[in-house]
């Protein structure tokens, strides 16, 4: 597993080290005072309620830490029609958010063809919220390694890092996935995962990747996942 570093008496969880090559990130512990939103962010949340736009104004700050960290000065990231973050052009990211921590990664679109991070409390994850992400297997799987591994909720880490899987895949593909469509294997020793996309839906041959590979850690009261995919494979797939 990935090792976390002390800072001032807490765990502080390195989001660098479960990264993809290429790619940078800044997280957070606790909401940001007074982040400016640019106009075209305000309308993501001009009907939500405070905890919401808490949220979401702190993950586009630790946005543009990320940026900055890569040497592009502080740009919109306003949200699609499906909510999710709309990079600035040849840039790559994702942005998540749990009870105690927030985060954002970002690459140029030179080195990651796409990029997905989710965060998590370090929880069990409720049996109906189990069965309807997991797969028998996954399910069968994850009671395994709960009797090997009692000290990580493998459920919740395996809905973690199936949201990483989406937030890499959608982005390429454009289309729905839902969440027994994604075929995960959690690696309990290495900290990594291998995640297979159903190649068929509904109208036929699925577009987007097959395979996505990812690193998890569990430190701090978090489980924290990423994945990507290199822009040299999304070129020959």
């Amino acid at each position: 597993m990935v090792t976390a570093r002390y800072e001032q008496g807490r765990v502080k969880v390195i989001i660098e080290n479960i990264l993809p090559a290429g790619a940078v990130a800044h997280e957070v512990f606790t909401d940001v005072p007074e982040v400016a939103l640019f106009p075209e962010e305000k309308t993501a949340v001009r009907r939500s309620v405070e905890a919401r736009c808490r949220e979401f104004r702190t993950g586009r700050h630790c946005a543009r830490q990320a940026l900055a960290h890569m040497g592009i000065p502080g740009l919109p990231v306003p949200a699609g029609p499906g909510g999710a973050p709309v990079w600035p052009e040849n840039i790559r990211g994702s942005i998540t958010h749990c009870l105690g921590y927030r985060a954002a990664a970002v690459a140029r679109a030179g080195d990651l063809a796409s990029l997905g991070i989710d965060a998590e409390p370090h929880r069990h994850l409720p049996d109906s919220v189990l069965r309807a992400v997991a797969l028998p297997e996954e399910r069968r799987r994850t009671e395994e390694l709960l009797h090997g591994f009692p000290d990580v909720c493998w459920g919740r880490l395996l809905f973690s890092a199936k949201e990483s899987v989406y937030k890499t895949w959608y982005p390429l593909a454009q289309q729905p996935l839902r969440y027994r469509e994604v075929s995960l294997r959690i690696d309990p020793v290495n900290g990594t995962f291998t995640a297979r996309v159903d190649a068929r839906n509904a109208g036929g041959t699925r577009k987007g990747p097959r395979e996505l590979t990812g690193r998890w850690i569990a430190e701090g009261g978090l489980l924290v996942t990423a994945t990507g995919l290199p822009a040299m494979a999304e070129a020959s797939a």
